[in-house]
């Protein structure tokens, strides 16, 4: 059995990237589990306040699913061509006392869904020095940027493009299969 983390860089309710996740986790091929975290509640990053306080519940609850991950699906949407800073923020914060540990070697994955032309390219790509700094295992055999999400997703935030779905079906395969190995 395969687990993956899937994490959502989106605080929306409706997002089109929750609902790629959650499309994700649906489309999973057999033996592999994708289990949602959530960077809600995480708070702005203060060292300051870590160092008062330690790190937050919300940060210590991602750590432990992330040690506990064969594999991390990051769900990134793209703000003004590039990362999201609330999910760099949380990731950040996941990075702190033992979680830098938690991320090293760990096979990684980035896709994205963004109502605009050229999906989350350049999202994705902001991604790569993050992950090569946290000494992950980006898997670049590869990619899933869902463009024109509008017209694929419905007001809810559901994925609803089959053609779409069976490209995400492919990747998670892909994806899963490559930390089998």
């Amino acid at each position: 059995m395969t687990t993956i983390l899937g994490l959502s860089g989106s605080l929306r309710r409706a997002s089109f990237n929750a609902g790629l996740l959650r499309a994700a986790i649906d489309v999973a091929p057999d033996g592999v589990t994708i289990k949602p975290g959530s960077i809600h509640g995480v708070p702005l990053y203060d060292a300051d306040e870590e160092s008062a306080n330690g790190l937050p519940g919300a940060v210590e609850t991602l750590q432990a699913e992330l040690k506990a991950a064969d594999g991390l699906l990051m769900v990134t949407p793209e703000y003004n061509n590039g990362v999201p800073g609330v999910f760099k923020n949380a990731i950040d914060w996941m990075s702190r006392g033992d979680g830098l540990g938690y991320f090293k070697g760990k096979p990684v994955a980035v896709i994205g869904a963004s109502p605009g032309s050229f999906g989350t390219i350049l999202s994705q790509d902001h991604w790569l020095p993050v992950l090569r700094t946290l000494r992950t295992k980006p898997w670049l055999e590869g990619r899933l940027m869902v463009s024109r999400a509008k017209t694929l997703f419905d007001d809810d935030g559901n994925l609803t493009d089959e053609d779409t779905r069976k490209k995400l079906r492919d990747f998670v395969k892909g994806f899963a299969a490559s930390i089998g190995q």
